[in-house]
């Protein structure tokens, strides 16, 4: 065991998780939490700030995701190493953190031992996926939808219209509107944000 301790920021929108989280690391004589932040944008300052050795980032948080927090972090503090964590077992999730270069995956259901683990394992250039959330992954369905559908899907913001979608894509807004509506049809979703969320969550995007 190192010495210097390992030194952590801790992102949780949930004030009691995050501070149940970080009394428990901070028993581990080898870990100590720098920084803490309730939003994914207070992630990232912190992350400037502290130049952490680990991250540890909630997947859900306002303004910036986990996901997108580990992907400023590999673009911008290569030196940190970003674990996730979340409280649903969803193999869209998963897929999105670790392309987004996140190197561990743990719920939230975890006993804050293998957090501890999980995290020294990440700061010695390891990886580490929860088993259950990786069979799930592994067992994902195929997609219903084609690759011009999942296409429109991908460039669906929440403020766009389906002609900002149309520039983005290069189709004409009503063939956008046709694919969104088939999109949302197969997926039994009423809206195409909610045609979005699905599409992640079964990792099809």
């Amino acid at each position: 065991m190192s010495s210097t301790p390992i030194r952590l920021v801790l992102a949780d929108d949930e004030s009691l998780t995050r501070g149940a989280v970080g009394a428990l690391l901070g028993l581990e004589s080898d870990l100590v939490v720098v920084g803490e932040a309730a939003t994914g944008d207070e992630a990232i300052e912190r992350i400037r700030e502290h130049h952490p050795d680990v991250a540890v980032l909630d997947v859900e948080m306002p303004g910036l995701d986990g996901a997108e927090v580990a992907q400023w972090v590999a673009n911008n503090e290569p030196g940190t190493r970003c674990i996730i964590l979340t409280r649903h077992a969803r193999p869209g999730v998963l897929r999105r953190a670790l392309a987004a270069g996140a190197t561990g995956f743990v719920t939230k259901s975890a006993p804050a031992t293998v957090l501890a683990d999980v995290i020294r394992r990440v700061h010695g250039g390891g990886r580490w996926v929860d088993p259950d959330l990786a069979m799930t992954a592994l067992m994902t369905e195929a997609s219903p939808l084609t690759d011009r559908e999942l296409e429109v899907l991908r460039s669906v913001d929440a403020s766009g219209t389906a002609s900002d979608i149309a520039a983005r894509v290069h189709l004409s807004p009503g063939t956008v509107r046709n694919y969104l509506s088939s999109a949302m049809q197969k997926l039994g979703v009423g809206s195409r944000t909610e045609a979005v969320q699905v599409a992640r969550d079964r990792g099809w995007l």
